[in-house]
C-alpha cells in the first residue's frame, strides 16, 4: 500500500485545500495523471500523481484544509487490479467510500438550480469563505477563473458593487487599499523573507551587446509566418539553460544543510499575473528542446498560469528561475532567490546605448544580465563564469 500526500508546491506553502478529485477509489492511476485540484494561496493548482497503481481510498475530502504532507489517498501497487473496485472501498475505509453513497455527495461544492444536473456553481473553499463573510449572493454569476470558476477577486469586486460607499476612503498611498495583503502576497512576503533571511546572496552583474541575436533573430523570423515567430527571451532562457551546464553547482536547491544538484534544467519563469501576484512554474528540460519547443511551452505556460491551469509538477520542480522585465522598462533586475533553489537570473530591457567596439565608437543595442547566488555553494568566480557563458551563447544565437 502507497500514500500520495498534499505536496508541497511552493517554498512557504503549508496548507492546501482539496477542490476536487479527478479519481475515485477503484480507478487506475499512472505517473503525471491529475488526480486533484488543491487549492493554495497561489491559486487551484492540478496535482499530479508520480507512480502508478490503484486508487485504494480517499482519505481527505473536498473542502477540506490540511498540511503539506498529509496522507490524501492509499494507493495498491497493482495498476491491474481496476477492475475490483466496488466492493473494496466500502470496506476498506468507510469515509473515503462515501462519495459514492448519496449522504456523502454534500461536499461543498453546491449545485445550481439548473435543469441540467451537471452543471455547478464553480467556487474555490477560499472565495466561499470570503463570499460568506462579506454577504455576497453568487448562485447567478460566472467567475473569472478557469472554466468560470469564481476567485477571491471576484467576490470582492461583487462585494464592492453590493456596497459602493466603502472605498469612499482616502486612497492615500499605505491605505489598507493600496497594500492588500491578499492571501498570495502573504506566501511571496513570506517566501522572500524566508529567502533574505537564510540564503547569504551575492550579486553579479553584466552588460550583453544584443546586436547579433536581434539580427539574427530577425533574419530567422522574417521565414516564418506570424503565428511561427519567436521572441528574444527565449533565446534568453535557452542561454541560461546552456550556459548551466558548465556551472552545475547553480542549477539545483538547498536541502537540509546541503546542496543538491538537480537531475535536469527545469527553468521557473516569473509570471505575473492579471489580478496581482506571480507564479514562479518551470518549463522542463530547457537545454534539450530547440527554440521552437521551448517558444510553445513558455506560451503554453503562460496562458495556463493566467488562466489557472498548471500542473503540481511545474510548479515544484523549477531548479532555477529567470525574470524578465524589459517589458516593465526596467533596466536592470537585483533579483531574491526562491528558495530552495541557489540561484536567480535576471534580464532588464534591451536598450541602445554607446560602445567602444575595435577602438571605435559606437551605438548598439544591450541589455543588462545579473545573476542572484547562494554563497553557500557557489562563488563569485563561478558566477561570473556562468554570466560569461550566457553573454558567448547570445553572441552565437545560431548555436541555441
Amino acid at each position: 500500500m502507497n500514500e500520495f500526500r498534499m505536496p508541497s508546491l511552493g517554498a512557504d506553502m503549508q496548507f492546501g485545500t482539496i477542490v476536487e478529485w479527478r479519481v475515485k477509489p477503484g480507478d487506475a492511476v499512472k505517473h503525471g495523471d491529475v488526480v486533484a485540484l488543491v487549492e493554495t494561496e497561489k491559486g487551484v493548482i492540478e496535482v499530479e500523481i508520480f507512480e502508478n497503481g490503484v486508487v485504494e481510498s480517499l482519505m481527505v475530502q473536498p473542502g477540506q484544509k490540511v498540511p503539506v504532507g498529509t496522507t490524501l489517498a492509499t494507493l495498491s501497487g497493482d495498476a491491474k487490479k481496476a477492475e475490483a473496485p466496488a466492493a473494496q472501498p466500502a470496506a476498506i475505509a468507510p469515509a473515503p467510500a462515501a462519495p459514492v453513497k448519496k449522504e456523502a455527495a454534500p461536499i461543498k461544492i453546491p449545485i445550481l438550480p439548473a435543469t441540467e444536473p451537471s452543471v455547478r456553481l464553480r467556487i474555490s473553499p477560499l472565495a466561499r469563505k470570503r463570499a460568506q463573510e462579506l454577504g455576497v449572493e453568487l448562485s447567478r454569476r460566472t467567475g473569472s477563473g478557469a472554466d468560470g470558476s469564481i476567485t477571491i477577486a471576484d467576490v470582492e469586486r461583487a462585494a464592492e458593487g453590493v456596497k459602493p460607499a466603502a472605498p469612499a476612503a482616502a486612497p492615500a498611498v499605505g491605505a489598507a487599499k493600496g497594500l492588500d495583503l491578499s492571501a498570495m502576497r502573504r506566501v511571496i512576503a513570506a517566501a522572500m523573507a524566508r529567502s533574505k533571511r537564510e540564503i547569504p546572496h551575492y550579486y553579479l552583474s553584466t552588460t550583453i551587446d544584443m546586436r547579433k541575436s536581434l539580427d539574427w533573430l530577425a533574419a530567422e523570423n522574417a521565414k516564418r509566418p506570424v503565428t511561427k515567430r519567436l521572441l528574444y527571451s527565449v533565446l534568453l532562457i535557452r542561454a541560461v539553460a546552456l550556459a548551466l551546464r558548465s556551472t552545475p553547482e547553480l542549477n539545483g536547491f538547498w536541502i537540509d544543510d546541503g546542496f543538491k544538484p538537480a537531475d535536469g534544467i527545469h527553468v521557473g519563469v516569473a509570471i505575473s499575473l492579471r489580478q496581482g501576484g506571480l507564479v514562479n512554474p518551470a518549463i522542463h528540460d530547457v537545454d534539450k528542446k530547440n527554440l521552437d519547443e521551448l517558444m510553445e511551452n513558455m506560451l503554453d505556460l503562460v496562458n495556463r498560469a493566467r488562466t489557472g491551469h498548471l500542473r503540481s509538477s511545474e510548479l515544484a520542480d523549477g531548479t532555477i528561475t529567470v525574470t524578465n522585465l524589459g517589458e516593465q522598462g526596467v533596466e536592470s533586475v537585483f533579483g531574491v532567490i526562491y528558495p530552495p533553489q541557489v540561484a536567480l537570473v535576471g534580464f532588464g530591457k534591451i536598450i541602445e546605448r554607446p560602445v567602444a567596439l575595435n577602438g571605435l565608437l559606437g551605438v548598439r543595442p544591450v541589455i543588462d544580465a545579473t545573476l542572484a547566488a547562494d554563497h553557500r555553494v557557489s562563488d563569485g568566480h563561478r558566477g561570473g563564469r556562468f554570466l560569461l557563458a550566457i553573454e558567448r551563447l547570445l553572441q552565437e544565437p545560431e548555436t541555441l
